[in-house]
């Protein structure tokens, strides 16, 4: 501390010098700091601070990190708080929040509030002992997908044998398969004696079908059933426009639904190239189509794909049911479908077509057919489409099933172990014919397949063939008159107040 000395370089008689300090310091001080400078003088080498950066492990150096702790300790106890200023004003609230107190603070929930929260009681409340009930309730369910109508009905309230009545009567109306999953329907339940039974039904309303509306009123304490038939045109839509860039894109833009333009791409598909359609050329499609009086429309599958083309052969389609399978055919009655055998197990070809050394004979013969690796009970699958002329035991084929195919083809499967199909049998393209087996002279189970073309052997892996089928007689003139039915229909057309009119622009718009 800065010490004040009064000097007088000339006084005399040796005037004592006072100091500021020792005249303010107490006597306890000066007691404790004599006993400090006592302890230096004895002790020169101690100090509270050190170098933590030598001696490490040392007494000097941990009494060194206990000042260091110390004093750490004491910078955190006395430092200041960053917690909120007490007194502070809370936020405002925000818009949301705002309204929902201004509203809040209106009106209870029963006389308006749109909260959804419940004031309190005040003393002004009189509990009342039996809290009246509305005379009917009206409500909207839904039937879901695998749900039964009854159980609709007694979800919504009603009670079990009135729920199961009024599934007997609209059975009785219409078939309960025929409502759709998903239908709505109104119910409306009626006053109840007490709280401990279900409310009766007073009124049922839904649409059974697209053409039929079901009705129930209680009349008389009696439910009577109404059916409200719905009058629908059949009449099919029809939609034409120019190919452009893309067919898919202006058949969609023209107003066709997308399951009926792939539908229609699949069966343009069969017959010519999708690549080789310009895009000058116009596409005609007529699919099914209904519109109800009370104005749903509903549209189903595709019946007619044309095609105008700007070079070329004009193409006109209609599927037709032949033999229990429906098939594309021309405007001439020929029916036509392009593509390679299907192949009959999905195992890899072990042996080809050709020459080869016989496993077991131990000689080279010519090798008819293709052996395919397959594990023993592999399902085997017919090729195509056609007729079974043998199923049976044929000597070193083992257990074998032979195939008759249009335009004179042939299709055999040997080496068995099972045959499913039976003789005389029709099977179709990809049926499981027999299962994949080791008999007769096979060294494992494999299938042994071969194709044969008016008899003669041929490499089943080169054969691609086209089928053809040709309507006649009665068939034919039944196709020809639907054809022509079709062909009568207007573009756009929707009813038969339609049909009289012109095309609709936005049917018949040109997109590319």
């Amino acid at each position: 501390m800065f010490q004040f000395n009064d000097i007088s370089a000339g006084s005399g008689g040796g005037t004592a010098v006072l100091s500021l300090d020792s005249a303010l310091r107490p006597a306890l001080s000066r007691s404790f700091g004599r006993r400090i400078e006592e302890f230096r003088a004895t002790r020169p080498d101690f100090d509270l601070v050190t170098d933590l950066g030598v001696r490490i492990g040392s007494a000097e150096w941990f009494r060194g990190l206990t000042t260091c702790a110390i004093l750490c300790y004491a910078a955190y106890a006395f430092a200041p708080g960053f917690g909120p200023i007490s007194g502070a004003s809370p936020a405002p609230l925000a818009d949301v929040q705002w309204e929902e107190a201004r509203t809040f603070a209106i009106a209870p929930l029963a006389l308006g509030a749109d909260t959804g929260r419940r004031m309190a009681p005040t003393e002004a409340v009189e509990p009342l002992a039996d809290t009246p009930e509305r005379p009917t309730v009206d409500l909207v369910v839904t039937l879901g997908r695998g749900d039964r109508f009854a159980r609709v009905l007694e979800r919504a309230g009603t009670a079990e044998a009135e729920a199961q009545k009024v599934s007997d009567m609209v059975a009785a109306a219409v078939d309960l398969g025929d409502i759709k999953p998903g239908t709505v329907m109104d119910v409306r339940l009626g006053r109840r004696p007490n709280r401990n039974v279900p409310r009766p039904l007073e009124a049922l309303s839904f649409r059974a079908r697209f053409d039929l509306k079901i009705k129930m009123a209680r009349a008389d304490d009696k439910l009577v059933l109404t059916k409200v038939p719905i009058a629908v045109d059949n009449t099919p839509l029809r939609i034409q426009g120019r190919v452009g860039s893309s067919l898919y894109r202006a058949a969609r833009a023209a107003g066709a639904p997308a399951k009926a333009v792939e539908a229609y791409i699949r069966a343009v598909a069969s017959q010519i190239g999708i690549s080789s359609i310009d895009a000058d050329d116009r596409f005609d499609i007529i699919i099914e189509h209904r519109r109800a009086a009370t104005g749903e429309t509903e549209s189903g599958p595709l019946l007619y794909a044309g095609l105008e083309r700007s070079r070329g052969k004009d193409l006109q389609l209609m599927q037709w049911d032949q033999g229990g399978r429906a098939q594309w055919f021309e405007a001439s009655g020929v029916g036509k479908s392009s593509g390679s055998l299907q192949r009959p197990v999905p195992g890899s070809v072990s042996s080809n077509f050709g020459m080869r050394r016989h496993p077991i004979l131990g000689y080279s013969r010519m090798h008819k057919g293709m052996d395919f690796r397959a594990g023993y009970g592999t399902p085997i699958l017919a090729a195509t489409d056609g007729r079974v002329t043998r199923a049976g035991w044929a000597g070193g084929y083992g257990r074998q099933v032979r195939l008759n195919h249009a335009g004179g083809l042939a299709t055999s499967y040997s080496h068995m172990s099972r045959i499913v199909a039976k003789p005389g049998q029709r099977v179709r393209q990809g049926q499981v014919i027999g299962y994949v087996g080791s008999t007769g002279l096979s060294t494992g189970p494999h299938l042994h397949y071969e194709l044969y073309r008016n008899g003669r052997p041929v490499n089943p892996a080169s054969v691609k063939f086209t089928m053809r089928a040709q309507l006649s007689g009665s068939d034919l003139t039944r196709f020809r008159q639907k054809l022509r039915n079709l062909l009568s229909v207007r573009v756009g057309a929707t009813g038969p107040k339609e049909n009289a009119l012109a095309a609709s622009p936005a049917k018949t718009a040109n997109s590319g």
